[in-house]
């Protein structure tokens, strides 16, 4: 147990998150998947692959801000300003982390949740993926939290497994395959390619409260290459050879990733193939408000909008 709070302790160590991010950790093999208890899980899976859409704009980390996250969703043509979905068929794919850092995150979640079957009925969707805070939130690992009363003293009791929160979060993937994109908050990168059903299920199953309390996270919790963890993917040199290897075993053309602050805005690496598009929006970093667009037979497009 130590050993494991420890390795906690060191992978959100790294997860500074500021303008310079740190460099990669040094690699570490894939574990093992755990014999936990989520091998009797009894949560539905949920799609990993969805069909092309018409149009798609992918949102990065909001880390508690409501106002960037509405004007983001604003800028995707996603919402109204009365925050009611008018994006019809648009999908739009949120990253993950959007706890943390900020005083808005049950509002932003509460929005997401509400327009999640709002897109559904219009043809569209709204897809959130877990970031590495929604997990160390699961976790019990509150030091990112701000001093707002968002979640309170009820913190522990809606976001650790099983609780009120943790449960609506249960209902998203690590992991969203959509046309011929791969959305993740880290990146799939080497091994990881082939446990991205395991790393979707053990998570879901985690959070419900199906595979134990704090103290035993899933498979993304324990490495720092996982596809919540890894900055492969988001740091200025990228192994493309290994993007090509990931994009090719997954069967996708390009890879769209957050958690790694981009100093400059939305950018690309390896000839377009790898997007990051983790902008610091929040009002902690103080980025500007970008999404980037993804339609068929266009080159992807960033989108910007206001404060």
């Amino acid at each position: 147990m130590r050993t494991l709070l420890f390795g906690l302790l060191a992978l959100a160590a790294c997860d500074r998150h500021d303008k310079h991010p740190p460099a990669p950790v040094p690699s570490t093999p894939l574990p093992a998947p755990a014999a936990s208890p989520t091998k009797a899980c009894t949560l539905a899976p949920i799609p990993l692959r969805y069909p092309e859409p018409k149009r798609l704009v992918a949102i990065g980390d909001l880390h508690g801000d409501l106002a960037a996250t509405r004007s983001a969703l604003r800028a995707a043509g996603a919402i109204d300003d009365k925050d009611t979905w008018i994006g019809g068929d648009l999908v739009v794919v949120q990253t993950g982390d959007v706890l943390d850092r900020g005083d808005d995150e049950r509002a932003i979640l509460d929005l997401i949740f509400a327009l999640e079957p709002q897109a559904k009925a219009a043809g569209g969707a709204v897809i959130m993926l877990l970031g590495n805070h929604e997990l160390m939130n699961g976790a019990g690992d509150f030091r990112y939290v701000t001093r707002g009363q968002d979640f309170g003293q009820d913190r522990v009791k809606a976001l650790t497994p099983g609780g009120t929160y943790a449960k609506k979060l249960a209902a998203h993937n690590v992991v969203a395959i959509v046309g011929d994109t791969v959305f993740a908050h880290g990146g799939v990168l080497g091994e990881w390619v082939t446990q991205v059903d395991e790393v979707n299920r053990s998570s879901r199953c985690w959070l419900d409260g199906q595979g134990g309390g704090p103290e035993t996270p899933p498979l993304a919790m324990v490495s720092n290459e996982s596809p919540v963890w890894t900055r492969g993917a988001g740091m200025p040199e990228v192994d493309c050879a290994q993007i090509a290897r990931s994009l090719q075993a997954l069967g996708v053309k390009r890879m769209v990733v957050g958690h790694t602050v981009q100093e400059k805005g939305i950018s690309s690496r390896c000839d377009d193939t790898v997007w990051r598009i983790d902008v610091g929006l929040a009002k902690h970093y103080g980025g500007p408000i970008e999404v980037l667009e993804l339609a068929p037979g266009a080159q992807p497009k960033v989108l910007r909008g206001t404060r």
